[in-house]
C-alpha cells in the first residue's frame, strides 16, 4: 500500500542529512510504528509522506501511484490535534469532507458515525476549548478517519496527554484500526507505545551523530512483532520486545 524508495532530505544549513536512503514497503492494513532518538527524522519522514514537505531525492507511492491525494488517500493526525477553535466538534470532523464537496447528508452521516466510534456522541455542538486534551485528540482522529483514507499518518498524537489517557487512546485507536484495517504509520518516541501498537517497528538512526563520512541508511532496524493481539504488557514476551527495541534505539543513537 505504501512504498518509499531512496528517500533523502537535508535541511538548509544542516551539517548532515536528516534522512538518507530510506526504503520502506508497508503492506495494506499493516500498523507500523516509527521509533528513534530526537533528530532522527521521524517527523520529517511522515511529513514527506503527507506531502507537507518535499524530499531532496526519492519517491513515495500509495497504492502504486505517486500522485496520491493528501486529505483523501492519506490523512494525518498531529501531536497538537490541529483543530479549528472557531469550529464546533462536528464542523471540525466534517471539514475534509466539506472541502471535497461531499453532499450534506453524507457529511452528517459520517460525522455521526465517527462521533459514536470515538465515544463523543452528544458533543458535536461543543468547541475544542470545551473539551479535555484527550477528547480533542479523539476529535482530531475522527476528522482524519471520516475521510476514510487508505493511509493514516500519526505524528506522536498522544504525547501531550497523561499516561492513563494515553493508554486509553491507544486502545481506542487499535479498535478503530481493527474495524477499518487502514494502513497506519505512527511516529512515537515511546518504546512501550511502539511495542503495544505495532505489527512492525522501524527504528531510525540520527545521522548527525555518525562519525564516518559514509552515511548509512536512516533505517537502523526493522523489528517485526510476534506478540499476539490484544497485547498484554505483563508477559515475558512483551518485556523481551521492550528489551529488543531498547537495544535497537541505543544503536540508533538514542
Amino acid at each position: 500500500m505504501l512504498a518509499i524508495d531512496g528517500l533523502a532530505k537535508t535541511y538548509e544549513g544542516a551539517p548532515a542529512p536528516v534522512l538518507s536512503d530510506v526504503d520502506l514497503s508497508v503492506p495494506e492494513g499493516q500498523f507500523i510504528c516509527v521509533l528513534g532518538p530526537s533528530g532522527c527524522g521521524k517527523t520529517t519522514l511522515i511529513r514527506i509522506v503527507s506531502q507537507l514537505i518535499d524530499p531532496d531525492t526519492g519517491t513515495v507511492q500509495v497504492a502504486g501511484s505517486d500522485t496520491y491525494r493528501p486529505g483523501e488517500d492519506v490523512c494525518m493526525v498531529f501531536q497538537d490535534h490541529g483543530l479549528f477553535p472557531w469550529y464546533t466538534v462536528a464542523k471540525n470532523i466534517e471539514y475534509g469532507l466539506r472541502i471535497r464537496h461531499f453532499p450534506a447528508q453524507e457529511r452528517k452521516a459520517r460525522v455521526d458515525r465517527y462521533l459514536e466510534l470515538i465515544g463523543l456522541t452528544g458533543f458535536g455542538g461543543r468547541y475544542p476549548d470545551q473539551l479535555s486534551g484527550g477528547m480533542r485528540q479523539r476529535v482530531g482522529l475522527a476528522r482524519a478517519l471520516a475521510c476514510e483514507p487508505r493511509v493514516l499518518l500519526l505524528d506522536e498524537p498522544f504525547a501531550a496527554v497523561d499516561a492513563q489517557t494515553r493508554e486509553r487512546l491507544q486502545d481506542e485507536l487499535l479498535g478503530l484500526w481493527e474495524q477499518q484495517k487502514m494502513t497506519v504509520l505512527f511516529v512515537t518516541h515511546s518504546i512501550d507505545e511502539a511495542a503495544y501498537l505495532s505489527d512492525r517497528v522501524i527504528v531510525l538512526r540520527t545521522l548527525a551523530r555518525q562519525e564516518t563520512d559514509d552515511l548509512s541508511p536512516s533505517i537502523c532496524d526493522d523489528v517485526v512483532s510476534e506478540l499476539p493481539r490484544p497485547r498484554d504488557r505483563t508477559t515475558e514476551a512483551y518485556r523481551e520486545m521492550l528489551v529488543r527495541l531498547r537495544a535497537s534505539l541505543e544503536r540508533a543513537g538514542g
